[in-house]
């Protein structure tokens, strides 16, 4: 691995279409492409989270796909630890992570690293404090939080250390208050990465559709994609093979209202709204996060641009910008 490793970000709220352009890039250039999304390292997940399909997958090397059974928890800091592998392999070879020139305007053997989880994204640009939490302490905190709410945990936070609160970038996310609230307890201070507000230097390419079209794709991904695909026949099979499945793969959009349907506690009806509602609910919570979290190059897109068409556009960002340093600390 380089000793500045460097990579190609492109990221989106779901149903942007970032994996088909990811995919074009990829073909074109010989590069590997690494998933940034939460749902995607279920083995057997696949109808729901729109996961690459197998030729896809044979004409690019995938890495963050699969990692783990709907039955096995699973955290960021696994994903970056699967990162740090995909990396490995793609700086392997004379071509990898080579510079961009006007005559060569992307790196053969490159890495794409493509999804909607911020989270995933910001841990490789920024740094990741992968510190085990005490499961006591949590539990506590998180007990406070169930009695007393957020402004109880700022309250705490605020106590053991005044300026802690100024230097988080969330204030306002339960997890992270619990989480610099264990690091207080367990260390007395919090991680340098956090005091220093780490945003990368180099901005990441962002997809965008307009919000109509969006809802729109969201759907047709949902009517069309997922139960005439074979959703329920995916998770009627996944529930033999796995009876009891981790709280965020029980959870995942898709599944959680499928189970309700083979359970007979939804309508094909009620699970397809609902289906439709998360997940309207979760690209604006992704484009929220990249919005404040991030510093974005936003690609404004219309539903009718063909994936290739797009690519352009990422290839003049990130030929303007050059690629993203990334640290695993």
């Amino acid at each position: 691995m380089p000793d500045k490793p460097t990579t190609w970000v492109l990221a989106g709220a779901t149903a942007t279409g970032k994996t088909a352009v990811a995919q074009v890039l990829a073909e074109q250039f010989g590069c590997t492409i690494l998933s940034s999304d939460a749902m995607l390292v279920y083995r057997g997940m696949d109808i729901g989270t729109a996961k690459p399909t197998p030729l896809e997958r044979g004409r690019v090397p995938y890495f963050g796909i699969d990692l783990v059974s709907p039955s096995e928890p699973f955290s960021t800091g696994l994903w970056l630890n699967s990162a740090r592998s995909s990396f490995r392999a793609a700086t392997t070879g004379p071509n990898a992570f080579c510079g961009i020139s006007a005559d060569t305007p992307f790196p053969q053997g490159g890495l794409i690293v493509v999804g909607g989880t911020g989270l995933y994204i910001k841990a490789l640009i920024s740094g990741f404090d992968s510190e085990e939490a005490d499961p006591a302490l949590r539990a506590g905190w998180q007990a406070l939080f169930a009695r007393e709410g957020l402004t109880a945990l700022r309250q705490a936070l605020a106590a053991r250390s005044p300026d802690a609160l100024a230097t988080l970038s969330d204030p306002a996310n339960p997890r992270r208050l619990i989480r610099a609230l264990e690091h207080l307890d367990a260390r007395g201070s919090l991680p340098e990465q956090w005091k220093k507000q780490n945003s990368p230097s180099v901005p990441i390419a962002v997809l965008r559709l307009p919000r109509e079209q969006l809802h729109a794709r969201i759907e047709q991904r949902v009517v069309n994609n997922m139960f005439r695909h074979g959703l329920v026949d995916e998770v009627r099979a996944l529930r033999q093979t796995y009876p009891v499945w981790s709280a965020t793969a029980s959870q995942a959009i898709g599944y959680a209202e499928t189970c309700g349907l083979l359970n007979g506690t939804l309508t094909v009806r009620e699970a397809t709204e609902r289906i439709v509602i998360r997940t309207r609910q979760l690209a604006k919570r992704q484009e929220t996060w990249f919005r404040h979290q991030t510093q974005a190059v936003w690609i404004d897109i219309d539903e009718k641009d063909p994936p290739a068409l797009i690519a352009k556009r990422v290839l003049k960002i990130w030929r303007h910008y050059g690629p993203t340093p990334i640290q695993f600390s």
